[in-house]
């Protein structure tokens, strides 16, 4: 078969001329012949396949650059690129989808024929941090309070500054009142807040302090909802009906290279770059955080952590001690023992928090 005209070209292909004769200028689809005299193009039929990737990939919305980039790849770069690319699309779809519900929710609780709150809420609460058996400091902090639940895991030379800054900087949410239509809008300028703390407080002389930041994990109490900040790989566990749940998502290079395919998750334990942050609070690092609002029943029970809890006590055994040890005080020093005892070799911080119906006294005491 020769040369295909433009318009059969089109025609075959599904892009349209107008199409293709930008896709020439871009260099993502160059005719195999322009004719000298009269200037039309022609095509290859050999050609089709590429063009119809192009067509597709348009359709599945991905920018032009990338397009260009993958039609210089083998079948089977290619196809790992297309698929790192969609699960970027369904992390930022997933992003969408917290705030959508946060508007819904957040409007429908205005709507004057929605019925009142039922059995008031309130959260019983412990905080423990530990060296561990291997660092010679902690530059971890956990914070529990009436309102506030933080975890910060401080790194680099001045760690244990920036995670005591990153923490400090959200207290005052403790005692100010916050609507609750502007709820993400005071975490996001809190989270700021706790930026330029940390900012500050790794700004010495010190050439360690280039280096220095901290991941941030917290909760903020509102009486019915927890609402979530969080940065970093520290994590927060939800226990619920019995159920271990992980609401959050690491911001580490090996989990984005299981989010793109590249890994698979067990390989996550034994990769070299398991504990590289590709988010944190610190010089130079991207400090966009994952907010969202948690919905919380009665006898829901909460976990904040560091990864010296998560990556080195299985999930069975912290399953185990948050279903089985009643009181929260007892739930993080019963955790911080198994850390230590699978050898503590990073520090350790959690927090516990437990939903309980507020008794009477309690109400009118809130």
């Amino acid at each position: 078969m020769g040369l295909l005209t433009i318009g059969a070209f089109s025609k075959a292909s599904r892009l349209s001329p107008k199409a293709l004769r930008l896709y020439d200028g871009l260099g993502l689809l160059t005719p195999a012949r322009v004719d000298p005299v009269t200037g039309y193009r022609l095509y290859s039929p050999d050609q089709l396949e590429q063009a119809r990737l192009v067509a597709w990939l348009r359709r599945l919305g991905m920018p032009l650059a990338d397009i260009r980039h993958v039609g210089t790849l083998e079948a089977a770069d290619a196809a790992r690129e297309i698929r790192a690319f969609w699960a970027r699309v369904e992390a930022g779809t997933a992003a969408r989808r917290d705030l959508a519900a946060f508007l819904i929710d957040h409007l429908s609780r205005k709507d004057p024929v929605m019925p009142p709150a039922t059995t008031p809420l309130g959260i019983r609460y412990a905080a423990l941090s530990d060296t561990g058996l291997v660092r010679e400091s902690n530059q971890d902090t956990a914070y529990a309070g009436s309102r506030l639940l933080a975890v910060a895991d401080g790194y680099g030379g001045r760690g244990a500054p920036a995670s005591a800054a990153a923490v400090d900087a959200l207290r005052h949410l403790e005692t100010d009142s916050v609507p609750a239509g502007n709820l993400l809008n005071v975490l996001e300028d809190a989270v700021e807040q706790a930026r330029q703390a940390v900012h500050d407080a790794t700004g010495a002389i010190d050439t360690s302090s280039e280096t220095a930041g901290t991941t941030l994990t917290a909760m903020l109490w509102t009486g019915s909802q927890l609402a979530l900040v969080h940065i970093g790989d520290s994590r927060v566990h939800l226990l619920r009906d019995g159920e271990l749940f992980q609401i959050t998502h690491d911001h580490t290079l090996a989990q984005s290279m299981v989010d793109e395919g590249r890994i698979d998750p067990e390989e996550v334990a034994s990769h070299p770059q398991r504990s590289l942050l590709v988010r944190a609070l610190g010089r130079g690092a991207d400090a966009t955080p994952d907010m969202r609002l948690q919905d919380v029943r009665g006898a829901d029970r909460y976990l904040l952590c560091s990864d010296g809890l998560s990556t080195v006590v299985p999930a069975e055994e912290i399953h185990r001690v948050l279903r089985e040890t009643a009181e929260p005080e007892q739930a993080v020093r019963e955790l911080v023992d198994l850390a230590n005892g699978f050898g503590g070799p990073d520090n350790i911080s959690c927090v516990v928090a437990d939903v309980t119906e507020l008794r009477r006294e309690e109400r009118t005491a809130a």
